[in-house]
């Protein structure tokens, strides 16, 4: 799996990447509020076959998901919510550790009667989606987690203190006060410098995601899920001591110009079985700067 995860790596760095548009999720995905956990999440499903889940990230909805969905729904039931508080989903005032919100995803798993699952995540999504995977691991065959680390574990310690992090601890009302009314100007800061090339994150992206994200209590939420980080980070390790090490396939990407290559050093803390992957001329927002790229490798891995 190594050689071959490396010698797509390889034929992906060739191509030069594009930026994608946000595009509709095709009529044959149904849409949904489904109730769980004490709120109700917007969830896409479409496909047929064994299960796949697609968690999104902070900056983004499931919206970003969709050309991976499209292509896993061949052969696939594809499952893309939006987290609590994220996107089209419900604003509940509180929840917003990601181990409640890993329970929020296995009552969506119930409620489509969804015993077991591939696991596919980003940024926000990877802390979710190690807290669905350690308390729930046998519900989650595979997981590829793509480029952010996980609260209170790894290397977790050295990311609180670099510079391109402050947002982990800018929350609270004035820090509200200061964004409203300019999303975009807060979302761009993100989108500008953790990207490999900004110009990939076209002005109808940027308009998309500024319109979800400036809804009434959109980002007070999104706020809620970086202070919960500090509950997070206490949550992880007690997780970790008490079930052990993930024994799940594990794929972990990092964008060339982000995490790159130390995405395995992240998840190697948390799994035993992790191959390690790069997502070519990417930074952080791989879906929206090099997607050719992440669908192959992502489909790959699940699908061999």
């Amino acid at each position: 799996m190594e050689r071959l995860i490396l010698a797509l790596i390889v034929m992906l760095a060739a191509a030069s990447p594009a930026g994608a548009r946000v595009l509709p999720y095709p009529k044959s995905f149904a849409a949904t509020m489904i109730a769980t956990n004490g709120t109700q999440l917007y969830v896409r499903v479409g496909g047929h076959g064994p299960a796949v889940l697609l968690l999104h990230g902070f900056g983004d909805s499931g919206d970003m998901w969709q050309p991976l969905a499209v292509k896993l729904a061949v052969d696939h039931t594809v499952i893309v919510p939006d987290l609590r508080g994220m996107g089209l989903s419900a604003h509940p005032d509180t929840g917003y550790t990601k181990k409640n919100e890993g329970v929020d995803i296995a009552g969506v798993m119930d409620a489509l009667h969804v015993e077991k699952a591939q696991l596919v995540t980003h940024d926000i999504g990877n802390m979710v989606g190690y807290a669905l995977a350690a308390q729930y691991p046998a519900r989650i065959t595979k997981w590829v987690v793509i480029d952010a680390p996980i609260p209170g574990v790894g290397n977790w310690a050295a990311q609180l203190s670099n510079p391109k992090t402050w947002h982990f601890n800018f929350y609270g009302p004035d820090e509200e006060r200061l964004v409203a009314g300019r999303e975009r100007i807060y979302l761009d800061r993100f989108y500008n410098e953790l990207s490999d090339d900004p110009h990939r994150i076209d002005e109808q992206t940027r308009q998309h995601y500024t319109a979800l994200y400036a809804r009434p209590h959109a980002i007070h939420d999104a706020f809620e899920q970086f202070k919960a980080f500090l509950i997070d980070a206490k949550d992880n390790p007690a997780l970790l001591a008490k079930g052990g090490k993930l024994a799940m396939p594990v794929l972990a990407l990092g964008g060339e110009k982000s995490y790159g290559v130390h995405m395995k050093d992240e998840l190697d803390a948390v799994a035993s079985n992790v191959t390690g992957g790069v997502i070519p001329k990417s930074g952080h927002w791989i879906m929206e700067e090099n997607p050719d790229a992440t669908v192959t490798l992502v489909m790959d891995f699940l699908t061999k």
